[in-house]
């Protein structure tokens, strides 16, 4: 009887250590899985904050031409701009801006704040953040303003390209 005894308490700590070693490795794979999405996160935000900074130097050149590279040349995308309400198409926004905002201006600076938000899915990527705009027109007028920033990004090839824009102005408080 303790013979047979034995050889079940042998196999009950045998069964155990069987679970003890499966939970180890799931703990472990969700462990890995965790550290890649931080990884994959401080990436995603440090590959954003320089895209969104070169963009707003791109864009501080005053010339059209200057931020074109981070732009997809798709005649279906809408552009949504402070003035006007929108543009269809990357040639369409790329003249209207030039009319509206660049033929007029001496100086533009565009500056992203700090506070970036960066969300991924796969191929396609949003950012929101803050802007400000200074603009000196060409009659030496200096406007500034707060801008709100949206783009939505899609991976191709090697680049983030922007299919979507969204800038608007918050209205003035009463």
């Amino acid at each position: 009887m303790a013979a047979s005894m034995g050889r079940a308490v042998h196999k009950n700590a045998e069964r155990w250590r069987w679970v003890l070693y499966v939970v180890l490795a799931i703990v472990g794979a969700l462990l890995t899985f965790v550290g890649a999405r931080a990884q994959q996160k401080a990436t995603d935000d440090a590959t954003f904050r320089k895209l969104v900074d070169n963009f707003c130097a791109a864009w501080s050149t005053g010339m059209r031409e200057a931020p074109g590279k981070f732009y997809a040349k798709d005649s279906g995308l809408v552009f949504y701009d402070v003035a006007p309400f929108s543009y269809h198409g990357w040639k369409e926004f790329h003249d209207g801006v030039q009319k509206e905002f660049l033929d007029n201006a001496s100086e533009i600076k565009l500056t992203a704040g700090k506070d970036l938000r960066v969300t991924r899915r796969g191929m396609i990527a949003w950012t929101i953040v803050p802007m400000h705009l200074m603009e000196k027109s060409k009659n030496g007028k200096t406007t500034e303003m707060d801008l709100r920033y949206t783009g939505i990004w899609e991976k191709r090839g090697a680049s983030w390209v922007l299919v979507h824009d969204h800038l608007s102005a918050p209205t003035a408080e009463n």
